[in-house]
């Protein structure tokens, strides 16, 4: 008789996410996300500074291009970026084993994040590592040539991620301009912090409408650009309001409009009505391709009361996004939701139906 231990297949099979901060930018990140006390995730910061670097709280630190700079920074170099990231590599390598899933934080336009981001991609998707980079674009007063080598250097990580998530400090400065130029700065970080945390809770946690590693490695692998967005709703409106705040995203660089991979979310208290998920998941489906592949998750979280969550990851853009002058692009205001009088177009959807009425019958319970 084949012996089966259930802890040990439970240990083997978790997925170990991790999240690396390259530069000043990215350490600042990883700094605010282990002060949120971000939970089931592995932080590495890198810097090629030593004295910023010292005073990271990732529990796992890596010096690069101490031949290079002697610890002194890349001067806002991204060839000295590169170049350091290149020195250590194998110490990057070894710091990533183990890591299914890695997020990448880094702020663009100068040396170190410019230059070394694109190389630890690479080392990560040599390795198999499913690879989200979040980043930053430079303000508009820090000058042209900051920009432009921030253009250059997400040109690169393109090549060696699965999905990128762009956010312009420009559009902290129009949203937030009466805010505190720190507190400004940690808006930017919340982005970052709300994505793998959504993503650490799709697949770690057990919910009524599980989704696994999987489906995200399904809808973000080899995606391109990508969308990801957190939204909450209270009261009545609660559905449509963290729908909409899922959807627009306001810092990102992106919409979901013609998505054609979408994995979608909800987290609610058991009171929650099947009328309300219905709204929520319907002002999603209407925002991306008819022809979506949708990944739904759902799970009850009773400590929300009166709350709704709504978690939005959209890849795989309609043909033609990708060219379009994003920084432009205004977010289409999503109609109200009515009955529908005419059919729409099939949505792919990855559960069964026999699933999906289990679902209906639970929700309808709470009514």
């Amino acid at each position: 008789m084949v012996s089966f231990d259930m802890d040990k297949e439970i240990n083997e099979s978790k997925v170990t996410i991790k999240v690396i901060g390259v530069g000043g930018g990215g350490g600042n990140a990883v700094n605010r996300m282990i002060e949120e006390k971000l939970e089931n995730v592995d932080f590495i910061a890198v810097n090629t500074d030593a004295q910023v670097l010292r005073e990271s709280k990732a529990p796992e630190k890596i010096m690069i291009g101490t031949k290079l700079s002697q610890g002194r920074g890349a001067g806002g170099d991204p060839e000295k970026g590169e170049k350091a990231a290149e020195e250590n590599s194998e110490e990057i390598e070894a710091a990533l084993q183990g890591a299914q899933m890695l997020f990448i934080a880094a702020g663009m336009g100068g040396g170190t994040g410019t230059g070394a981001a694109p190389v630890i991609a690479r080392i990560a998707k040599e390795k198999g590592i499913l690879t989200v980079a979040v980043v930053t674009k430079p303000f508009s007063f820090e000058g042209g040539q900051r920009m432009a080598q921030a253009v250059r250097g997400i040109e690169k990580l393109k090549d060696h991620v699965d999905s990128l998530l762009v956010i312009p400090n420009e559009r902290l400065e129009e949203i937030y301009e009466e805010l505190e130029y720190e507190e400004t700065l940690k808006e930017a970080d919340r982005v970052l912090y709300q994505g793998v945390q959504a993503v650490s809770d799709l697949i770690l946690k057990t919910g009524l409408v599980n989704r696994d590693f999987e489906d995200v490695r399904r809808v973000m692998s080899l995606a391109g650009n990508a969308h990801m967005g957190v939204g909450r709703g209270t009261g009545k409106d609660k559905a449509r309001d963290a729908a909409i705040a899922a959807i627009n995203s306001p810092l990102l660089e992106s919409t979901i409009d013609g998505a054609k991979r979408v994995l979608l979310n909800i987290v609610a208290p058991k009171t929650v009505r099947m009328k309300e998920i219905k709204e929520a998941s319907k002002l999603v489906r209407d925002a991306v391709h008819p022809d979506v592949k949708l990944f739904f998750g759902s799970s009850f979280d009773d400590s929300l009361n009166d709350e709704m969550i709504v978690t939005v990851i959209a890849t795989d853009f309609d043909s033609g996004v990708e060219d379009m002058d994003i920084e432009n692009i205004e977010v289409p205001e999503v109609p109200e939701v009515k009955e529908e009088t005419a059919p729409k177009a099939a949505v792919q959807q990855e559960e069964s139906s026999a699933d999906a009425f289990d679902f209906l019958s639970i929700f309808n319970k709470n009514k």
